[in-house]
């Protein structure tokens, strides 16, 4: 090999190492001086902050090159937050360690709005006003920013998704921003807002269109639908409508969206997309409480009788103090929103000595409306009661009810805001296949209220009254007894009545209420204090109020709540255990 050719290769590995070699790898350290509020941010968000977190060594124009990436973050950061002219200060200080970074800010005066202006484009805006109407006009007058305020990038998103919120939801389900702008003058450190809203056309419902329904009538999908071809269009209806299909039992899953075609505005299509139930369905349950003992159901459901869509249902339950059978033919929510079916129950009690077995045939005919339960039932009922050592009674009534049920509740097994109201009324003409004549009412008032941030307060209060000349002749489940987990605790189940020899019969008049506070720490138990109170007797002047105080415990169950609660009977001067647990299968 020839000098030359040695020297040309010795001078090749030595410029490769040189191009090759970018200085010792060091590791990295950053701080970050702001004042509070922003130090988090930038110290977050920073990419020589996110760097030194993972703890990698690095070279040392990577880290120069970090650093001035970083000056570039920071002050588009400080911009997101109304800081427009801020003075950053940074140094690359090299220790035995490594390089440190340190980064000072002084952000300087915080941009204020100067000005906010708002224009509406399409059917929104009022002929030669450009201004919206009615509930649209009062979103732009509630726009949340104002002039004076500070500017900030997070609230100016939010307030643009604000202002289009309404539209969307109810009537303009097309509507766009059409142009928006923050004009920043960093001299004098303020911000013009403006944005243009167009809403596009007005949509109004036409029909669905179907997807997925194959066994079952799609009359049943039209028949649930809230809205009527020609209402205009709202985002509530829809949600309304899904939560229908997936409630009615036919379906498992179903989405509903409407067709947002500027085109076909006039009669926007509902595309309704659904998964189907099997038809025949077979379940059992298991569960405890210590109202009525152990417990045991089975039931059987068609869901397709006759290829109509009719619901036929067979259901035992067996309990320690009770023992039913029920048959029902449910058919599906006609065109005007009512549900219908006739059923047929046979049920027997023994609860406190007062012994019963009953046959109830019923006619039902309900309406569910946003909040609102209504539903009217025409039902004979025939029974045979005894009690201790008094003769046996037959009764029998046919009696006209009406249930008003309102319903305002969060998810969950435990809602920590809203409420449930249940009114009830019915009666019965001796005239008319009854032993007697009587007229039953019913109240029950269940609120729930937020307490701090993992709190809640349950209030409840029940008030029932039979109207009637004697209690003879009337059956046991139109008159009332207190006492057990739902009523006073402290108290056996339906053991406040009226105390013969060999048990508690069934009284005329109710009036029990409860005050309970739960909490719950992070994770599914919580913790229960309550006191209860309430009494049932044969003439409201008798009623005479018995305490129950207690603690319990609450579990948030993947199958269902679960109770446990250990009260002290005032009136009895005894402890009593509460529990319920339910298990389906």
């Amino acid at each position: 090999m020839s000098t030359a050719s040695l020297s040309c290769r010795c001078l090749s590995v030595v410029l490769f190492c040189a191009l090759s070699w970018t200085g010792p790898a060091r590791a990295l350290s950053v701080e970050v001086n702001a004042p509070d509020g922003l130090e988090a941010l930038l110290d977050r968000y920073l990419d020589a902050a996110r760097a030194a977190r993972l703890g990698e060594t690095l070279a040392d124009e990577e880290v120069a090159r970090l650093r001035d990436l970083s000056l570039a973050t920071a002050r588009e950061l400080l911009a997101t937050e109304g800081y427009f002219s801020p003075t950053i200060d940074s140094r690359m200080t090299r220790a035995e360690t490594g390089w440190h970074l340190r980064f000072t800010v002084t952000p300087g005066p915080r941009a204020l709005i100067r000005a906010v202006d708002i224009g509406f484009l399409g059917a929104i805006a009022e002929a030669g006003t450009a201004r919206p109407r009615g509930r649209f006009g009062r979103a732009e007058r509630e726009f949340p920013l104002k002039p004076g305020m500070p500017f900030r990038q997070e609230d100016w998103t939010a307030a643009k998704a604000a202002l289009l919120a309404p539209l969307l939801a109810d009537r303009y389900p097309a509507a766009r921003l059409a142009a928006s702008e923050a004009r920043v003058d960093p001299e004098a450190s303020v911000v013009d807002l403006s944005l243009s809203v167009d809403s596009g056309p007005a949509f109004f419902h036409g029909r669905p269109l179907i997807t997925g329904a194959r066994r079952y009538p799609e009359s049943i999908i039209h028949n649930l639908n809230p809205a009527r071809p020609g209402q205009p269009v709202r985002q509530q209806d829809l949600l309304d409508y899904q939560a229908a299909l997936e409630a009615s039992g036919y379906y498992a899953r179903a989405s509903v969206r409407v067709d947002v075609d500027p085109a076909l505005a006039a009669a926007a299509p509902i595309r309704v997309e659904v998964e189907e139930r099997p038809e025949k369905l077979f379940s059992i349950g298991a569960g405890v409480s210590t109202d009525t003992g152990a417990r045991a159901r089975s039931s059987w459901l068609h869901r397709n009788v006759l290829d109509r869509g009719l619901r036929l249902k067979f259901d035992a339950s067996l309990e320690s103090a009770r023992q039913t059978g029920e048959t029902e033919l449910a058919w599906p929510r006609s065109a005007d929103g009512y549900d219908h079916a006739v059923g047929l129950r046979l049920k027997r009690e023994d609860i406190k000595g007062q012994e019963s077995l009953a046959t109830v045939a019923a006619l039902r005919r309900a309406r569910s409306r946003g909040l609102i339960e209504t539903a009217w039932t025409l039902q004979y009922q025939t029974e045979r009661k005894t009690l201790g050592s008094q003769p046996e009674q037959r009764n029998q009534a046919l009696t006209v009810n009406h249930a008003w049920i309102r319903r305002e509740l969060g998810r969950g097994f435990y809602p920590r805001r809203g409420h449930v109201l249940d009114l009830r009324v019915g009666g019965a003409a001796e005239a008319l296949w009854s032993d007697t004549s009587f007229l039953r009412l019913h109240a029950r008032h269940t609120r729930y209220l937020p307490v701090g941030e993992r709190g809640r307060l349950l209030l409840r209060g029940e008030l029932g009254g039979v109207l009637a000349k004697t209690r003879d002749g009337i059956p046991t489940d139109f008159l009332f007894r207190a006492g057990g987990d739902n009523s006073v605790r402290g108290y056996a189940y339906q053991s406040l009545g009226r105390t013969l020899d060999g048990g508690v019969a069934s009284v005329r008049y109710l009036a029990t209420g409860s005050v309970e506070y739960n909490h719950f720490p992070p994770g599914d138990w919580g913790l229960a204090l309550f006191v209860d109170a309430g009494d049932a007797a044969d003439s409201p002047g008798a009623l005479s109020p018995v305490f129950g105080y207690g603690v319990g415990a609450r579990y948030r169950s993947p199958v269902g709540p679960i109770n446990l609660d250990l009260a002290y009977g005032e009136a009895t001067g005894e402890l009593r255990l509460h529990f319920s647990l339910g298990v389906s299968f």
